[in-house]
């Protein structure tokens, strides 16, 4: 009995294991817990899915329970992470001023996309190492660039990783206006 016990349990693990590789299981970790989904052959309209939340200035949720990374920006930190301390180390910059930016960016983006529909747009590389989406973003009503106006309103950085560089020369010269032109994380408090 505890050998065939053993046996299920390693086919399942296994089973999971290859899923994940193949990209049919989505394992989000959050506050909540692992959280582990199984589209089995649901195919996702990424030109019209829904944002169920705004995670942070660069991550969304999306209804279907993947997330998504925006390409080519980077906002502050919002949260306690080592990423947060690299940061503060690197500008000099005090924590609490940096999760302050964070979250105008948050609320930035939150308003402009949370519980709307969106239109992704995928690169060379589809996912990130933590198995999150890597895409541009469009607001279905009105096709607004999502990962632009981040930038041309200055609540991100240009963040460029190769390969996924499609827009990265338009990227850069909105965020050198933005920031010549003292725009929101540029402006002065």
């Amino acid at each position: 009995m505890k050998k065939q016990l053993a046996f299920i349990f390693s086919f399942l693990l296994l089973t999971l294991f290859v899923f994940a590789q193949e990209k049919k299981v989505y394992v989000n970790f959050s506050s909540e817990g692992i959280k582990f989904s199984f589209p089995f052959g649901k195919k996702y309209n990424y030109a019209d899915i829904k944002v169920k939340r705004v995670i942070d200035g660069d991550t969304l949720e999306l209804e279907n329970g993947q997330r998504v990374r925006l390409i080519g920006i980077d906002a502050p930190e919002m949260h306690e992470s080592p990423k947060l301390l690299r940061d503060a180390y690197r500008s000099k910059q005090d924590i609490k001023v940096i999760k302050a930016m964070g979250r105008r960016s948050w609320e930035f983006l939150k308003k402009m996309v949370e519980g709307k529909s969106v239109r992704l747009e995928f690169d060379i590389e589809k996912y990130d190492r933590y198995n999150r989406l890597l895409a541009y973003v469009f607001l279905k009503e009105d096709n607004t660039f999502i990962n632009a106006k981040m930038l041309s309103e200055g609540y991100a950085q240009i963040m460029t990783i190769t390969p996924n560089v499609k827009y990265a020369d338009y990227f850069l010269g909105l965020y050198r206006k933005a920031r010549e032109e003292k725009k929101g994380l540029w402006s002065k408090p």
